[in-house]
């Protein structure tokens, strides 16, 4: 299987939302069984890239015991994920060089798959794609995506254009998937759902 070496590649865990379905609580700090859903994305993610940082809004000394670097959205007022995306792709453009791929994912997804980064870079050379997004049953879930650092002005110029939707955005680009089975990408939006993962696990 043809892939990128790990070393290549950021993961961007997004932790920049409202959270207005959880009563405006700091999704990435609630607890599933004993642990934050912020340090299931990070044991999850960590093994499949080289560095690892967080997209989060607000005072970033809350996540000060995690140890990741906080980029927090330099453009517009919770303008969505691609916000967060661009935030990423702006850090490493200058302040790691040596990095040309962030690979992003929610913070509220506890069953991440542990092998997302391989599969959706093998996908994205497989077909000579410039970017890469999971997908389950046919259904696209751009927020887990591989995407280029030089990919940034481009998004910048599309958010301030009015873009907010990933999957319009990412469609504009030869793009690769990866699929996975729904249950993959199962993500917590509401005490509902915080209970469903709960007994799943």
């Amino acid at each position: 299987m043809q892939t990128l070496n790990s070393s290549l590649i950021a993961g961007l865990i997004l932790a920049g939302g409202k959270a207005t379905r959880m009563g405006n609580r700091d999704k990435a700090l609630v607890t599933l069984q004993g642990e934050t859903l912020l340090s299931r994305a990070i044991t999850r993610l960590r093994p499949q890239v080289g560095r690892l940082l967080l997209n989060a809004n607000g005072d970033p000394e809350r996540f000060a015991a995690y140890g990741l670097p906080v980029v927090a959205d330099s453009i517009g007022d919770h303008w969505g994920p691609l916000a967060g995306i661009l935030a990423g792709l702006t850090y490493l453009a200058e302040n790691r060089p040596e990095i040309s791929w962030l690979a992003s994912v929610p913070t509220d997804c506890p069953f991440l798959p542990t092998d997302l980064v391989a599969q959706l870079a093998s996908a994205m050379i497989r077909h000579g794609a410039e970017l890469a997004v999971a997908e389950s049953h046919g259904r696209l879930q751009p927020v887990f995506g591989l995407w280029p650092v030089t990919l940034a002005d481009d998004l910048r110029r599309a958010l301030i254009a009015g873009v907010r939707s990933v999957e319009h955005f990412a469609g504009a680009y030869r793009l690769a998937r990866a699929a996975w089975p729904d249950e993959a990408f199962f993500n917590i939006n509401t005490p509902d759902d915080l209970s469903q993962a709960a007994r799943r696990l």
